[in-house]
């Protein structure tokens, strides 16, 4: 691939329910959304950082911070009046750029190592017939739905956990695939994404108080309790 321009965007509003103001939340010494831009800036391969957001304060942080901006109206940061899936295509047309990696400011222990990690996956992934790429931790659980035991059997056949099939959560904190794509899709990955394993740490995502109080605490612990490969120099 000639173009390989990555243009990171950042999604924050300022409506959030859980958590008042969370994008801004105080975090590391800075606050959640300027900790995600400080990240990206040691992103080498990151060609252009652009927050997109309703909230004019979000929006004048960021481009303090040097970060480019995407003014959303209302109707696509209100969670009613448009879906999701448009919501996505709506930011994707309007920026430039042959990749997108979609990188939230809830996911603030996915450092620049990580990014630089996955970006170097994400181009022969794209050879090997992946779409797209998305972050995900992997686990082992038992796990229910409506109707019953959905990866295991109950009674004789119960296995300790570490004999059950790998599952995987998405984790939201990378997302990459080609800009076009993603406005076709509608959506930030394909439906054949290379699933970039992450950490228990890295994968933290901030959706409440609680998930705050845990990403802050994981901030504090030694990186290396949870390095998924130590072996890795950037």
């Amino acid at each position: 691939m000639a173009d390989k321009t990555i243009t990171a965007i950042i999604p924050v509003r300022a409506g959030s329910t859980r958590l008042k103001n969370k994008n801004v939340a105080p975090f590391a010494g800075t606050n959640l959304l300027l900790n995600k831009i400080a990240q990206l800036k040691q992103v080498k391969e990151v060609t252009r950082i652009v927050v997109s957001s309703d909230s004019d304060l979000m929006l004048e942080m960021a481009r303090r911070a040097g970060a480019d901006t995407h003014k959303r109206a209302i109707e696509y940061c209100d969670e009613k009046t448009k879906t999701f899936g448009e919501v996505v295509r709506h930011i994707c047309e309007n920026v430039d750029g042959e990749t997108i990696l979609w990188a939230t400011a809830t996911s603030p222990l996915v450092t620049p190592k990580d990014y630089r990690k996955a970006i170097a996956a994400y181009y022969p992934a794209l050879e090997q017939g992946y779409d797209s790429l998305m972050s995900v931790e992997s686990f082992k659980r038992y796990v229910w739905t409506e109707e019953g035991p959905l990866n295991y059997e109950l009674g004789l056949k119960h296995v300790p956990s570490q004999q059950l099939p790998v599952m995987y959560f998405v984790t939201d904190g990378i997302l990459m695939a080609p800009r076009k794509k993603m406005i076709e899709w509608s959506y930030f990955h394909g439906r054949h994404p290379y699933k970039f394993v992450v950490s228990k740490r890295t994968a933290c995502d901030i959706d409440d108080g609680l998930d705050l109080a845990c990403a802050r605490a994981w901030m504090d612990l030694d990186e290396s309790v949870s390095e998924l490969d130590p072996d890795w120099k950037e």
